[in-house]
């Protein structure tokens, strides 16, 4: 039983990437544009922004689910799917807002060409401030392109 929880965990971290993506592309520069501008200005003039209000968002069902999961002793699977996106979530304040946007200022170095490329296809989705034309909506998958020049610039060190 513990290898199916595990699968389910996985399964759901991973696919948490793809709804991020959909979320990020179509409401976030869609209908909730009014919450996520504020991401895409250049200065910042206070800590907290409008777009920190998808974290309540985002957190809600992975919360609901490990809530009514415990219900039945961990053997639930709605428990797993909830660790696997409450961890998910995890990946991404570390990802996003720490090594990224350096909302704190630790891992501000890597030789990593993985991490490297994830930060460089975030760069290109905020070379355009507006909601249209984006680019790169993931946030633990980026274009291969971004991830074989980060990988052609570490040999040329």
């Amino acid at each position: 039983m513990l290898a199916v929880n595990f699968l389910i965990l996985l399964l759901s971290f991973v696919a948490m990437e793809l709804v991020a993506w959909l979320a990020h592309k179509y409401v976030m520069h869609g209908i909730l544009w009014s919450l996520h501008r504020d991401h895409h200005l250049k200065d910042h003039d206070h800590v907290m922004e409008r777009n920190d209000f998808f974290f309540l968002i985002f957190a809600t069902p992975g919360i609901l689910l490990m809530y009514f999961g415990m219900k039945n002793g961990g053997l639930d699977p709605r428990l797993w799917m909830g660790l696997g996106i409450s961890l998910y979530g995890l990946a991404y304040v570390l990802m996003h807002d720490i090594f990224i946007h350096q909302r704190i200022k630790i891992f501000t170095r890597t030789d990593n060409f993985y991490l490297r490329g994830i930060r460089r296809a975030h760069k290109m989705h905020h070379k355009h401030l507006g909601k249209d034309n984006g680019e790169c909506f993931g946030m633990l998958w980026a274009p291969p392109k971004y991830l074989l020049e980060a990988k052609g610039s570490a040999r040329r060190k």
